[in-house]
């Protein structure tokens, strides 16, 4: 059975980026985009990476242009964009597809071990947000709205886990 620890992407920058680093933490990983109606919750995962890093907490976003085209960028306007207009200074990676036969592994894994509404395993919008646990398997799955200081409490949870 896998874990998110199985799985690898590119950061921002175009390096490998493997998630078994990353073995023992709490991880949020959300599809983020620079024009959307919730780019602002930029602010908010930046937040809860603030608060909650130095306790085992690991943000990763990735960006994706699927959605409205809200993302057009390449990988290093989308990173600036993210540091000058919301201080983000959580690990990024490299836009990727999230849904269909071209979706990244891991959000093919992602969207199948948390299904959305009605069990559909399509992601349905930019900024739906996976808790992963110290495990390594998906705790919960959040919709776009979720804003992201409500997931502060199942992040806590986690940490304590």
């Amino acid at each position: 059975m896998a874990t998110i620890y199985d799985f690898e992407a590119l950061s921002i920058t175009g390096k490998p980026a493997h998630l078994s680093t990353q073995r023992g933490k709490v991880l949020l990983i959300v599809n983020t985009a620079s024009a959307c109606g919730f780019t602002p919750q930029f602010a908010g995962l930046e937040q809860l990476w603030q608060t909650y890093r130095d306790r085992g907490l690991v943000i990763v976003g990735f960006p994706s242009n699927e959605f409205g085209g809200q993302d057009p960028g390449e990988n290093g306007e989308i990173a600036s964009f993210c540091q000058i207009n919301y201080g983000v200074s959580f690990p990024m990676m490299g836009k990727v597809k999230v849904n269909g036969a071209e979706a990244h592994p891991l959000w093919k894994w992602l969207t199948h071990e948390a299904p959305g509404l009605l069990g559909t395993e399509a992601v349905k919008w930019n900024f739906t947000k996976f808790l992963i646990g110290r495990d390594g398997r998906v705790l919960k799955r959040y919709a776009p709205n979720t804003e992201p200081a409500a997931i502060a409490a199942d992040i806590e949870k986690a940490l304590a886990e």
